[in-house]
């Protein structure tokens, strides 16, 4: 089955994938849900009469609000009921919107003319760190003459920390250079000013859907049924900060000044034909964080960076989701595995996806860490780290 809607070959927007958004037009500046189909979004507060189903008959005024969570908080059948009824609302055989004119015109927004909103309110946002590539290669650097460079907790649970949820920002805002404490070494005295160690970090983030409450456990049986879709996420981090700060409590002011997540939310259902094996743990993680079904997902990703004043995009970064070690049902699992509760709209994310190659070192640090020296962005261009200008 196709859409009605043209869709170019290499869209980012074709009709098997239908990514959830929120958005405004300079006519219209109400924030509203939309799914992206080609060059277009489908306006849901325009056609939510249309939803007719078990469910959202009822409910229809969820398509209707500014965020994403009320319609998040419906749950797997919800979820599935709404991109259902998309479907059929968008296929080269629907009657209804394709054939009605002046629900079409009102309905069918082309992106070029609308602005990008974050997708639902984050009330909570946790980082992980769950590339074993990732956390090796910082490892061999930073305890150098360690047996292991992993930490022993590493391989038995998905290691997480608490992040800012309230600098979390949508794709494309303009990034203002954080201050803070830098010192040389931990025996020099510190001094306050601008970082010069800015740094990007390729991750892939989820949305928690359905919340629980405090004290209930998520079981890695029905993880699923609670993750609604997944957004490109680049934890911004001030390495030279990090470095002063991290000791003994972790980073701090080095990360909170800023997150940014793509605006558009892939759904699983989108996701699933790019499922592939989970990788081999060993050892085992304790029964509460095992699943036998595949939760791992082909998905390339890459970083480009133009530098200031340069012309073109130098791709810096190849690497692909499957080289997390914790899957996203484990990840959340274990959030919840201390009777934490989550809330719709709640962000996890996995941490810097470093893959075996040095083309899928997945931010600059480790470049630095290893030893590989600047990274080009372009003919006579180098960075150690980002400088002012420059476009990721």
């Amino acid at each position: 089955m196709s859409s009605f809607v043209d869709c170019k070959p290499g869209s980012d927007f074709p009709y098997e994938n239908l990514p959830y958004g929120v958005f405004s037009t300079d006519d219209n500046t109400t924030r509203r849900i939309g799914v992206a189909i080609g060059e277009y979004i489908l306006d849901l507060s325009a056609v939510s009469h249309l939803f007719t189903g078990p469910i959202l008959s009822d409910k229809q005024w969820v398509l209707r609000k500014k965020s994403l969570n009320c319609l998040m908080s419906l749950g797997a059948e919800g979820w599935s009921e709404a991109r259902s009824t998309i479907q059929q609302l968008l296929g080269d055989t629907a009657e209804g919107l394709r054939d009605d004119v002046e629900l079409r015109r009102s309905a069918l927004v082309r992106q070029n003319t609308a602005t990008m909103h974050l997708p639902a309110k984050i009330g909570d946002y946790t980082d992980f760190f769950s590339s074993e590539y990732h956390a090796a290669n910082c490892g061999r650097a930073l305890r150098p003459g360690e047996a292991s460079p992993l930490f022993p907790n590493w391989k038995h649970m998905p290691v997480a920390y608490h992040g800012r949820a309230s600098s979390v920002v949508v794709s494309g805002t303009p990034v203002v250079r954080p201050f803070g404490q830098v010192a040389e070494n931990d025996s020099a005295d510190p001094a306050w000013g601008a970082s010069r160690g800015l740094d990007f970090e390729l991750e892939i983030g989820f949305f928690v859907g359905r919340g629980t409450s405090a004290g209930q456990r998520v079981t890695a049986e029905e993880a699923g049924r609670y993750i609604f879709g997944a957004v490109i996420v680049n934890d911004w981090s001030a390495r030279d900060i990090q470095k002063w700060e991290a000791k003994p409590l972790g980073p701090f002011l080095s990360k909170s000044f800023l997150t940014t997540i793509s605006p558009w939310v892939v759904t699983m259902a989108a996701l699933k034909p790019f499922v592939v094996a989970n990788p081999v743990q060993d050892p085992k993680p304790l029964p509460y964080l095992r699943h036998d079904d595949d939760f791992t997902f082909d998905i390339d990703l890459r970083v480009g960076v133009k530098p200031h004043g340069g012309q073109e995009v130098a791709v810096v970064t190849e690497t692909n989701l499957r080289f997390s070690y914790w899957t996203m049902k484990q990840q959340l699992v274990h959030q919840t595995s201390n009777g934490c509760c989550v809330n719709p709209g709640d962000l996890l994310a996995t941490g810097t996806l470093s893959g075996p190659s040095r083309e899928s070192i997945a931010c600059l640090l480790e470049h630095c860490l290893l030893g590989n020296g600047p990274v080009s962005v372009g003919p006579k261009q180098s960075r150690t780290f980002l400088e002012d200008g420059d476009q990721v």
